[in-house]
């Protein structure tokens, strides 16, 4: 959604931007807002008004490729190729595909993330028409060593969106390789986390409060009591169906001081609840020596003033330990929410897909976490109709759903994703075959869900108030008229439904305690008590 302000002056260069995909995009956008707001350009209230649109893009399935491609098509119709104007493509379909997209879309020019340090000089170029050779794609794990406690001192030479973009505290910006001026600091960065002797504790104490820090660059496109924070960029795993990790790199942790000196900088800000993500948040820490920081770094989290949620997103089911699921069910404002990227259940299907486990296994797991939180939030995604899965495979995966009781399932049918393992893999079942067990599926899936919603009738939850006189919605004839609407501790914003609350109106931002009296799907409706 494009989101701006009024230009200043008329000379001023005015930018919109457009994010499409994931919560971490967002983060993305932000990052590059901010360095565009340092270096004199405003963002601009309407793409229509804009000298540039920045379209941060996707590149995960062909679904939301398709999605990117159109908004890059509807920008490029905004500006109508006039002389001073331009449409820009960056996030991940542009790093995917570089020069290739480039050849196909040339109403768009395409940047990488190299890019992104200089954004200001690049879309200046841009405004200007001046030439611009776009880049070949590369497979971007291999710009940092394989071994993760290296990473870190070789990561101030790699352009990791997310990671550094920060300023010291009374200090100017300073370069670092690969990035401009005028935008990038010097502050604490994953090489000064390690070269401080490497504790968690230490890398920890280096943030005592409020601007202590490193201070964002980041610039907020949305106002709202939530907002995502990015834990770490890349992953190691190899999945054979996933191709994210080619051009987002191997897995990156920000160092703790920065995280919490952005959440304090987002809190400062009206946000209530953050809501942390990553490609994968179990592994945070392992590049700087700690495999449990996340354990230690998510109190602090919660401790930060103004701060009353806190949400882990990108659970991996095979890297959770007993230490991570005390210290999300246990801990003060750390929502239990655990959003686990299960995939299948049938051990065999599980294997070709490079990942670890089965219904046995994940059924245990979730049984540890109700054992220690009965209402906890817990989702997952799953893919269907992968390469080799067999009726079993498929009965297998409906034995778990039906056990697991999961709070929202994400159903995705198989699709080839060129460069991954799975491509080659033989079994491959028809389109309509896939088709059908999708909607198989998503039937039984529904049909759970509701239920595990309806299961709450009666319970007491405390909802984040997102929006203030919402509406009609279903079920208001026998309810009555709702006053707000919000989520619950087990859902998360966008993926998880939410709550409709009857009475006196609450104020955006609050926390307000509900009983819950009916649902509709898995959207609750509560009573304000």
């Amino acid at each position: 959604m494009p989101v701006s302000v009024a230009p200043e002056q008329a000379t001023v260069p005015t930018v919109a931007m457009i994010t499409m995909g994931c919560a971490r995009n967002e983060v993305d956008s932000e990052e590059l807002a901010g360095r565009l707001s340092a270096s004199g350009w405003s963002l601009a209230t309407e793409p229509d008004s804009a000298d540039v649109i920045v379209v941060n893009t996707c590149g995960f399935v062909e679904a939301a490729k398709k999605d990117s491609i159109d908004a890059l098509l509807a920008a490029a119709d905004l500006t109508d190729g006039a002389a001073g104007r331009a449409v820009v493509a960056v996030g991940c379909l542009a790093e995917r595909y570089g020069a290739e997209l480039a050849a196909a879309l040339p109403e768009a020019r395409v940047l990488g993330f190299d890019d992104y340090g200089d954004i200001a000089a690049r879309l200046q170029d841009a405004l200007a028409g001046a030439p611009h050779v776009p880049h070949t794609p590369r497979d971007r794990r291999t710009l940092l060593p394989l071994t993760p406690v290296q990473r870190p001192a070789a990561a101030a030479g790699v352009s990791t969106p997310g990671h550094g973009a920060t300023t010291t505290p009374g200090h100017g910006a300073t370069s670092t390789p690969g990035t401009s001026d005028e935008t990038r600091a010097i502050g604490l960065t994953s090489s000064d986390a390690t070269g401080m002797g490497g504790s968690a504790a230490d890398m920890l104490a280096a943030w005592t409060g409020p601007g202590s820090g490193p201070r964002p660059l980041r610039r907020r496109l949305e106002q709202g009591p939530v907002a995502p924070l990015k834990l770490a960029s890349g992953c190691d795993r190899r999945c054979s169906f996933c191709a994210i990790p080619s051009f987002r790199g191997a897995f990156l942790s920000r160092p703790p001081a920065e995280v919490l000196e952005e959440a304090a900088w987002l809190a400062a800000d009206g946000v209530r609840e953050l809501v942390l993500v990553s490609e994968n948040s179990t592994s945070y820490g392992k590049d700087l020596g700690e495999l449990r920081l996340l354990e230690l770094l998510l109190p602090r989290l919660a401790g930060i003033e103004g701060i009353e949620r806190v949400r882990v997103n990108y659970l991996q089911p095979a890297e959770m330990r007993p230490s991570l699921v005390e210290v999300l069910t246990g801990t003060e404002r750390v929502v239990p929410y655990f959003d686990l990227s299960f995939q299948h259940s049938a051990a065999d299907v599980l294997r070709r897909m490079r990942r670890f486990g089965d219904t046995d296994r994940f059924l245990e797991l979730i049984g540890s976490i109700r054992s220690r939180a009965p209402l906890a939030g817990i989702r997952t995604n799953v893919i269907v109709g992968f390469p080799g899965e067999t009726e079993a495979d498929l009965a297998e995966l409906e034995r778990f759903l039906t056990e697991a009781r999961l709070d929202t399932v994400g159903v995705f049918g198989y699709s080839d994703e060129e460069g991954t393992e799975a491509v080659g893999l033989d079994g491959k079942l028809d389109p309509d075959e896939i088709r059908d067990r999708v909607a198989r599926i998503t039937d039984l899936v529904e049909e759970l869900t509701e239920a595990r919603a309806a299961d709450r009738v009666g319970d007491l939850v405390e909802v984040l108030v997102e929006a203030v006189d919402p509406g009609e919605y279903p079920g208001a004839e026998q309810f009555g008229p709702a006053c707000a609407e919000g989520r619950a501790a087990h859902q998360a914003p966008e993926v998880d439904g939410g709550v409709v609350l009857i009475g006196p109106e609450p104020t955006l931002g609050q926390i307000v305690s509900a009983k819950v009296v009916g649902n509709h799907g898995v959207d609750l409706i509560a009573v304000v008590g």
